[in-house]
């Protein structure tokens, strides 16, 4: 199933539409905000998809029969544009644990690239309920690589694949080798990739304009 979330009117596309804006992006501080504030509505609407059960809560008056989520996620992000994402997810998923992993494009001459992750930090995901985040779902090699090397900690139960922004061909081709109850969530669905691989209209460089160009 893929979930866009600009479909339904909120708040939420003015987070989409501020990061995308030219002018409002030289505002890192804000940027990086709205970063991590797209994280928390995503971390949201995944929510909703967990297994819930009944708690007993006693307030100063009696006692309220609540319905509490019952899934603790893990948490994986994909270095280094992930990070506000992260923090935000994890201020809604306050009880679960993290992982984290460092994938980046490796440039050939001719403008050719593969995707090298040179780093994993994730505990065990043996029946875990998982979800991977990453800012920008271009062509999705990036998670492709890192969920292989994710299958080292074990099977998860559930996958949920988190983006801000995401093109269509790359979700495609996912949605071809993940597992078929793997879910998606994008903040927006682009159409169009360039040549060299980024989403058009996206947003640029999403790491780049939260930290500063890399050498």
């Amino acid at each position: 199933m893929v979930h866009e979330l600009v479909k339904h009117n909120s708040v939420f596309n003015q987070f989409i539409r501020e990061i995308r804006d030219e002018s409002i992006q030289r505002d890192r501080m804000r940027f990086r905000r709205n970063l991590e504030r797209i994280g928390e509505v995503l971390a949201y609407e995944i929510s909703k998809s967990f297994h819930f059960e009944k708690q007993d809560v006693t307030t100063p008056l009696g006692v309220a029969e609540m319905m509490v989520p019952a899934t603790k996620p893990i948490v994986c992000t994909i270095l280094r544009a992930g990070l506000p994402m992260h923090h935000g997810m994890m201020s809604y998923f306050d009880q679960s644990d993290a992982a984290f992993a460092a994938a980046y494009r490796r440039h050939h001459k001719g403008g050719d690239f593969e995707i090298e992750v040179d780093y994993l930090s994730c505990p065990s995901l043996d029946e875990a309920v998982l979800i991977i985040a990453d800012p920008m779902l271009a062509t999705g090699s990036s998670i492709e690589m890192v969920y292989k090397q994710l299958l080292r900690k074990g099977n998860p139960s559930k996958v949920h694949i988190a983006s801000i922004i995401a093109s269509d061909s790359g979700i495609k081709h996912l949605r071809s080798i993940l597992p078929e109850n793997t879910e998606y969530w994008a903040g927006a669905i682009d159409t169009e990739l360039t040549a060299q691989a980024y989403i058009v209209p996206g947003l640029g460089d999403a790491g780049d304009l939260a930290f500063g160009r890399k050498d």
